[in-house]
């Protein structure tokens, strides 16, 4: 039996904000935690890069140890209904490449279900 979860638009961004305070602690075990089982990331509307749990867990370790000074800032958020929207920086390093994002964070109950990346 499913049981439906209502957050307020306040709980929705605060989830989406603990997964980017677990993503620039290179936690990819709290970040999935966040996530539904079958979670997945992809591009806007595109392809899915990392599919399930365990998908988006190897692939954020894979890019951790590429880029160890990797760090996400978000610039701004807002939520209509069960998304969240993040504008965020993103600094592969100090020094390294910089580029913002518009990340979409969909959400099954608590839980988000699917992240797509508009660059």
């Amino acid at each position: 039996m499913s049981v439906d979860i209502l957050l307020s638009a306040d709980e929705r961004i605060g989830i989406a904000q603990d997964m980017i305070a677990h993503y620039n602690a290179q936690d990819a075990d709290a970040y999935v935690g966040l996530m539904t089982d079958d979670a997945c990331e992809a591009g806007y509307r595109g392809a899915v890069v990392r599919e399930g749990k365990e998908g988006v867990r190897s692939g954020l370790k894979a890019m951790f140890a590429q880029f160890p000074q990797n760090r996400v800032t978000i610039l701004d958020s807002k939520c209509i209904g069960e998304t969240v929207v993040l504008h965020e920086a993103v600094s592969r390093a100090p020094n390294g490449e910089q580029f913002e994002v518009l990340a979409i964070y969909s959400f099954e109950g608590d839980k988000v279900a699917r992240v797509e990346f508009i660059r």
